[in-house]
């Protein structure tokens, strides 16, 4: 099964991606993960994409496709795949649609987390990232996934470890025009996923799920709509 899942920035669905992933065993193939292990690397395109995210600026498609599509073609994603953070506009999609129908690869689920903007905004200036798992929750402006305090110092809330800030997520400037990116329904990403859904035709189905209750209210929404869908095993 091959899958797409929006939201905005600060809506959680990576955190909801992760337990698709636990749920189907499909790989999680998130964007953002891929651009930090290429500017990691130093690769060429890795270097380049980080001139771009360090300005709050969307990396250009010329450097964020070939990324993307050469990963799903490895071996992990041969029997499906959770993609997360792409495509992130018009352009993006219509590459990705393209690409997949000339690899017979068919598109079976569209699953978007729906969240206002400004609380959405809200939870990115309050969020910490653990060093240990990019996906354990942890935001000082939501209390059911408060950090724990130990020593004096805030602590991943789950296993203890380290919490650290990610500079763009401090930008309001830059979080304003991600913002505006993902909402513009022209051409930004919300006009991607209008494009794939209205391609892929009436054989897709799309699961919107409401991302403003606590994490573990989502995740029972989604998982219930997966079942209903029939695309989780029990």
């Amino acid at each position: 099964m091959n899958i797409i899942i929006f939201g905005p920035n600060g809506s959680g669905k990576g955190t909801q991606g992760a337990i698709i992933k636990q749920k189907t065993n499909l790989p999680h193939v998130e964007s953002g993960v891929i651009f930090r292990e290429n500017i990691s690397r130093q690769t060429e395109l890795g270097n380049q994409a980080k001139a771009y995210i360090d300005q709050g600026e969307l990396v250009p498609d010329e450097i964020t496709i070939p990324m993307i599509l050469d990963r799903l073609k490895q071996d992990d994603c041969k029997k499906g795949w959770l993609l997360d953070g792409f495509p992130r506009n018009v352009a993006q999609a219509k590459a990705l649609y393209d690409a997949l129908t000339n690899e017979n690869i068919k598109l079976d689920l569209i699953i978007e987390v729906v969240l206002d903007r400004e609380v959405a905004k809200k939870r990115i200036m309050g969020r910490r990232l653990c060093v240990n798992d990019n996906n354990h929750p942890n935001n000082v402006n939501i209390d059911p996934i408060k950090p724990r305090v130990q020593e004096g110092k805030m602590v991943c809330r789950v296993c203890g470890g380290k919490l650290k800030k990610r500079d763009d997520d401090q930008d309001e400037i830059a979080i304003n025009k991600r913002h505006g990116i993902y909402f513009d329904e022209e051409s930004g990403t919300m006009a991607a996923k209008n494009i794939l859904k209205n391609k892929a035709g009436e054989g897709i189905k799309v699961i919107e799920i409401d991302g403003a209750p606590s994490v573990g209210e989502v995740t029972q929404n989604l998982l219930n709509n997966l079942k209903e869908a029939g695309c989780l095993l029990e």
